[in-house]
């Protein structure tokens, strides 16, 4: 058993890193230099937590979660100062115990209509934290199976967001892409121009709205077509091993 875990050892954080070049590599030919124009969220979902602390030793601090419960459960045996991003579909009874059970919670990006935001803006004023960063997920595949708001109804959405809830801080927009969870430029260039009608009817600039898209095997790609988030789990961390049922 020993080796096994000697043989683990470093395998994430020597992927992590490799994932952070190619990061760079893709920014740089999308004309975009400097080490901080893409967010990398480490998505540990169904690890443990002794491969997230790998990778949180060569210094990485945002880490992304798709269930409640188990983010609940590893974010107290982490250090605080992790930014966590939950990625996952979100129900509207979850919402308390999630930011209640996670205080360093910095982001839900998976914000896809009124009554979770709703529901998220309430419960920040009730247990008092600072206002939550959020971006609005929309659905740029067309798949039924997809959550999101249609591109259709993405400005209305993130009007809400930024005018109809003041414990939220809409930050930008978010896309899974197809069934699969890969994505076509065509998904990347659906959400630009979400971003460009929204940016136009609030009156901010773009570059103050975030795109996050392009996972495990089309990052590069995302980011060459904008995205400013990338959301990473496999190729850091290996590949998931689910249980028979995930519960949210």
């Amino acid at each position: 058993m020993a080796t096994t875990s000697a043989a683990m050892d470093g395998v994430a954080a020597a992927a992590f890193q490799s994932v952070i070049q190619r990061v760079q590599q893709a920014a740089e030919r999308s004309g975009r230099r400097g080490p901080h124009q893409v967010r990398v969220v480490a998505v540990s979902k169904t690890k443990p937590v002794s491969l997230i602390r790998q990778v949180y030793d060569v210094g990485h601090r945002c880490f992304g979660e798709n269930y409640v419960q188990e983010l609940i459960d590893k974010a107290p045996q982490l250090p605080e100062d992790i930014e966590w991003h939950f990625i996952g579909n979100l129900q509207s009874n979850k919402a308390k115990p999630l930011l209640a059970g996670v205080p360093n919670l910095a982001m839900v990006e998976s914000v896809d209509d009124e009554k979770i935001a709703n529901q998220l803006d309430r419960v920040v004023a009730s247990i008092g934290r600072k206002p939550l960063k959020v971006l609005v997920q929309v659905n740029t595949s067309g798949e039924e199976s997809k959550f999101g708001v249609e591109p259709s109804g993405c400005v209305e959405l993130a009007k809400h967001v930024s005018l109809g809830c003041p414990n939220l801080e809409f930050c930008g927009l978010m896309t899974i892409g197809m069934l699969d969870y890969s994505s076509t430029p065509e998904n990347f260039k659906a959400l630009s121009n979400c971003r460009t009608e929204v940016c136009k009817a609030l009156g901010i600039p773009e570059e103050q709205c975030e795109l996050s898209m392009g996972m495990s095997a089309d990052f590069e790609q995302a980011i060459e077509m904008g995205s400013t988030n990338v959301r990473i789990g496999s190729t850091i961390f290996g590949a998931r091993e689910y249980p028979k049922k995930q519960s949210n």
